[in-house]
């Protein structure tokens, strides 16, 4: 099945390049192509992900500052995800799966809180 496989992979691509254009060319801020948040619809507050493809467009466009004012926790991941996929000597662990869950618990919770500077935290 290795044709399988690389058609797989091929297709995968594809969708992340029309993905990442898609998002380039529309600001999600502004298109209704791009739906809102429905734990934000249902409770009012910013889930962890809140503000992930805004960053994104503003990143594609090269907005590094603004792009961390919507969603911190997703810019610093970047990099870190990345590291993580180019050294397969750090192996994935139920440790680390766990305390990258704690992590975007935590991140939920601080960006929710009305004092000063969690609120920051929040997309702006």
């Amino acid at each position: 099945m290795p044709g399988c496989l690389t058609w797989t992979a091929v297709l995968a691509v594809l969708a992340a390049v029309l993905g990442a254009l898609a998002l380039f060319l529309f600001d999600p801020a502004g298109s209704a192509a791009f739906p809102p948040c429905p734990f934000r619809l249902a409770t009012g507050w910013h889930c962890p992900g809140c503000g992930s493809l805004r960053a994104a467009h503003l990143l594609l466009h090269g907005d590094l500052p603004a792009a961390f004012k919507m969603n911190p926790l997703m810019v610093l991941s970047i990099p870190l995800l990345a590291a993580l996929r180019l050294r397969r000597s750090l192996a994935y662990s139920p440790r680390t799966a766990w305390g990258a869950l704690a992590l975007i618990v935590v991140f939920g919770v601080a960006r929710n809180l009305p004092s000063w500077p969690f609120f920051l935290l929040a997309p702006h």
